[in-house]
């Protein structure tokens, strides 16, 4: 399966590929309440199938590598360029004066001074015999009759904060991008690492799913086909009882023969009716594992014979079988991760040893408005009269830009041991995580062992069951031919039809055993689930 994106997608494309199959198709839409009594046929692969679509874990799990998705693309983030927009308005209510409680204070009360001494040098050096200076009282008389001529207030200084803006606005835009930061590039592969963790994650459950589907349809498989032995023994029997009265009234055998064919017949359809149960019940269990209404009526289709299909290996090796599993078990391979993980953790911890490094760029346009934005200025010409404009409030006198371009590096030199003991901590963790994983190891090869005894002994039991079997129906045949010609009584022919029904039965536990210990086995070795996806 593709590493990047079709994981993530698997619950999708396998619940299509079900629903495209005709087989399954109408099996798992499931009928209306009103029709559930309906009967779906279904086989061992199927089931498989469905129960890797419904199951919860499986689910859940194709969302954690969607998560995991976002977590790369979030750490990513870290390294790309930051780009932030600021935006600010302050309304100044009162602004104290900088210059307040020093000598600077009383320069602004000297500015109608020095406009005088600025009129009266004109006037001095104009060569007009008509001007000439005046004393600083009438010169500020007339300077104020002219602005009361003009409508304007005049400016002052006495009361008011020359400084004072009562409105101001600020713009900016800023970018930055990191050159060294070694605890980005170490969260991006955490974030891979862990996406991996999840990926095997998911492969462990397929594998448990599969396994455990497996069992559950085996064992009502297994109760269907004893109740067909039962059933057909029943029917055998009851045949037998019809014979064994026709009998008794020849007065060929005794009553006794006759009631002891009864009882027998009684006890065993009294198991016939147990072992229906069981079945049901059984076919029950495999609908809740594969999330089919329990109420739904399930039919089996398959038989427990040993088959072409089953890949009967001659020999089973634990060593050759444990080299497998440690390539192939997930569970391994995110214990592998794991450690990788903490990897990635002290790589980050080790990068608080050096700098971080940052490039940036700032754009800002400033602005301070005034309330009043009202300009004085006296006409050419005319010392005493004064005219007034408005200034716009986006005047070029009002609005600045300002950009700024630099470096920053940012480095922690001393934090307290903290960062040591981090490492130390860190280097503890991954000595357990090895020994974990050693535990692991040693376990898995214990449970590989059991299967392959298991798959050994079960196909012992087959092989031994299958000359069991003939001898039995052999050992049937012939009492049934004694019976036939008079040498044989109604009791031998009722033991060796016991005996045939118990070789079957023996024979169908041996394979359900074997197809059982089988799955067990590739689930100890982790057989991949559906390896032409992966």
């Amino acid at each position: 399966m593709s590493q990047d994106i079709m994981k993530k997608v698997a619950g999708l494309l396998l619940l299509m590929s079900v629903l495209f199959i005709p087989e399954i198709k109408a099996q798992i839409e499931m009928p209306e309440p009103e029709a559930s009594e309906d009967q779906i046929y279904i086989s061992v692969e199927e089931a498989i199938q469905i129960a890797l679509v419904n199951n919860y874990m499986i689910r859940r799990g194709l969302l954690d590598i969607e998560i995991a998705d976002t977590q790369i693309r979030e750490a990513w983030g870290s390294v790309y360029p930051q780009i932030n927009a600021s935006g600010n308005y302050t309304r100044n209510i009162r602004t104290p004066n900088p210059f307040a409680g020093s000598d600077a204070g009383g320069l602004f009360e000297t500015f109608g001074a020095l406009e005088w001494l600025q009129f009266n040098e004109i006037a001095r050096t104009d060569g007009d015999p008509d001007t000439s200076p005046i004393p600083l009282d009438e010169f500020l008389e007339r300077q104020q009759q002219g602005f009361q001529d003009a409508g304007i207030t005049p400016p002052g200084f006495d009361d008011t904060n020359p400084f004072a803006v009562e409105n101001q606005f600020d713009f900016g835009v800023s970018v930055t991008q990191a050159i060294y930061n070694g605890a980005a590039f170490a969260a991006i592969r955490g974030a891979r690492q862990f996406r991996k963790i999840s990926e095997d994650q998911i492969e462990a459950e397929r594998q448990e799913v599969v396994n455990t589907v497996k069992r559950s349809f085996y064992n009502a498989l297994l109760a269907e086909e004893q109740v067909n032995v039962l059933r057909a023994s029943v029917d055998r029997l009851a045949k037998t009882v019809e014979e064994t009265k026709r009998s008794v009234e020849a007065g060929i055998l005794s009553k006794f023969d006759r009631v002891s064919a009864e009882v027998e017949l009684v006890n065993l359809e009294t198991n016939l009716i147990e072992a229906e149960n069981q079945a049901l019940l059984a076919t029950k269990n495999l609908a809740l594992q594969l999330g089919i209404p329990t109420r739904t009526s399930i039919a089996l289709r398959g038989e427990l014979v040993l088959n072409d299909s089953d890949s009967v290996p001659t020999v089973y090796d634990a060593d050759r079988a444990y080299e497998i599993a440690v390539q192939q078990r997930p569970d391994i391979a995110q214990t592998e991760g794991m450690i990788d993980l903490l990897g990635v953790e002290r790589s980050i911890t080790r990068s608080s040893y050096f700098p971080t490094v940052n490039a940036f760029a700032n754009a800002a346009y400033i602005g301070q408005v005034p309330s009043d934005r009202v300009s004085v200025s006296p006409i050419e010409g005319e010392s005493f009269t004064f005219r007034a404009d408005e200034r716009g409030f986006f005047d070029d006198s009002y609005w600045n830009s300002a950009v700024a371009v630099g470096v920053r590096m940012n480095w922690r030199i001393f934090s307290g041991f903290q960062t040591s003991m981090q490492m130390q901590r860190n280097h503890i963790e991954t000595k357990q995580a090895n020994l974990d994983l050693e535990f692991q190891k040693n376990a898995i090869y214990l449970e590989i062992e059991e299967a392959v005894r298991g798959v050994e002994t079960a196909l012992k039991r087959i092989r031994s069951q299958e000359r069991n079997l003939e001898q039995a129906e052999l050992n049937y045949e012939f009492a049934v031919t004694r019976l036939r010609e008079g040498a044989g009584t109604p009791l031998q022919e009722r033991q060796a039809s016991s005996l045939l029904d118990q070789s079957k039965l023996n024979y169908l536990a041996a394979v359900h055993d074997y197809k059982v210990a089988l799955s067990r086995y590739e689930k100890a070795i982790g057989s991949p689930v559906l390896s032409e996806n992966n």
